[in-house]
C-alpha cells in the first residue's frame, strides 16, 4: 500500500509537522496500526479509510503516536485531508469520523486547508507546585484544556522565554494527561504572527512536538481573549517551526494551514 509523509502546516519541505499517511479499504488490527506508526516514528500517523455514501461523515480516520492511540490530532488531520486532494481521492470539503466526532477539512484556492475542530473549554487553575521547575521558567497563569485536548496551557513571561525553554519531559509528566503548552505574547505582530507557543507531551511519547492543530483549539481562545480578535496566527517555535491562522467560532475553532507532500512510497509489511 501507498504510504505518504506530509509537512504539515508548512509549504516549505523538511518544515512543520511530519506526518505519515496510509488511506486504506478498512482498519486491520489496533496492534498493526500501532507497529507502523512505531516504525515510521513521527509523532503522529494518520490511518484513514472511505466510509459508505449514507454514513454521516466520508473517510473514518485514526491517530497514532510511536506509543499509543490518541483523540485528537490537527497536524495529522491536515496532512490526510492534503493527500486526499492532491491524489483526487477526495474532492472538496471532506468529513472525517474520529474519536472527537465529525472533523471537517476545507480546501481553498490558495492551496491551504481549514480544518472545522472543537473549541477545547479552559478552565483557570493554579500553576502546579514543580512545573517551573520541570519547564526551567515560572508560568503567570494556567488553564486546564480540558479532556479532549488534555493538556495544561501555561502563558510565560515573553516569546523569548517560550524560545528558549528547555524541560524535563519526564517531570512534566505528571502534571496532565498528555503534556504542557507553554505560550506568551508576540514580540513584534508585525513578523505575522501573535502568540507563540512550544508544545511538550512525554505521556504520548512526544518530548516536543513541532506543530500542534489540538494544542490550538486551546491557544485560540486563550490569545483571542486577551487580543480581542477572532482570527489570529499562531506560530510554534519549535526547531521546525510553523504557523496556525485560528478563528474562534464559540464552539468551534477553525485551524489553517498548508502541507507539501515529501516521502511517497510502499509499505510492504
Amino acid at each position: 500500500m501507498r504510504m505518504r509523509i506530509v509537512d504539515a502546516f508548512t509549504d516549505r519541505p523538511f518544515t512543520g509537522n511530519p506526518a505519515g499517511v496510509l488511506l486504506l479499504d478498512a482498519f486491520p488490527e489496533d496492534d498493526w496500526l500501532q507497529r507502523v506508526a512505531r516504525e515510521v516514528n513521527h509523532s503522529e500517523t494518520a490511518f484513514a479509510h472511505p466510509l459508505p455514501e449514507d454514513a454521516e461523515a466520508d473517510w473514518a480516520l485514526r491517530w497514532f503516536t510511536p506509543a499509543t492511540e490518541v483523540a485528537m490530532c490537527g497536524h495529522a488531520t491536515l496532512a490526510t485531508a492534503h493527500v486526499l486532494h492532491t491524489t483526487g481521492a477526495h474532492t472538496g470539503p471532506v468529513r472525517f469520523a474520529t474519536r472527537s466526532g465529525v472533523l471537517t477539512a476545507t480546501p481553498a484556492d490558495d492551496g491551504s486547508i481549514t480544518l472545522d475542530f472543537p473549541t477545547a473549554p479552559l478552565t483557570p487553575v493554579e500553576v502546579p507546585d514543580g512545573v517551573a521547575d520541570a519547564l526551567g521558567a515560572a508560568p503567570s497563569t494556567a488553564m486546564d484544556t480540558g479532556a479532549a485536548v488534555g493538556d495544561l496551557l501555561v502563558e510565560l513571561t515573553d516569546e523569548k522565554t517560550v524560545r528558549a525553554l528547555e524541560p524535563d519531559p519526564k517531570a512534566l509528566a505528571a502534571y496532565s494527561a498528555r503534556g504542557i503548552i507553554a505560550t506568551a505574547r508576540a514580540e513584534d505582530p508585525a513578523r505575522g504572527y501573535d502568540y507563540v507557543s512550544r508544545c511538550f507531551f512525554p505521556n504520548v511519547g512526544i518530548d516536543e512536538d513541532p506543530v500542534t492543530g489540538s494544542a490550538h483549539t486551546a491557544l485560540a481562545p486563550f490569545w483571542s481573549a486577551r487580543l480581542g480578535r477572532d482570527d489570529l496566527t499562531g506560530l510554534q517555535a519549535s526547531v521546525r517551526s510553523g504557523l496556525v491562522r485560528t478563528t474562534v467560532r464559540g464552539e468551534r475553532t477553525l485551524l489553517t494551514g498548508h502541507a507539501v507532500t515529501v516521502i511517497e512510497g510502499d509499505l510492504l509489511a
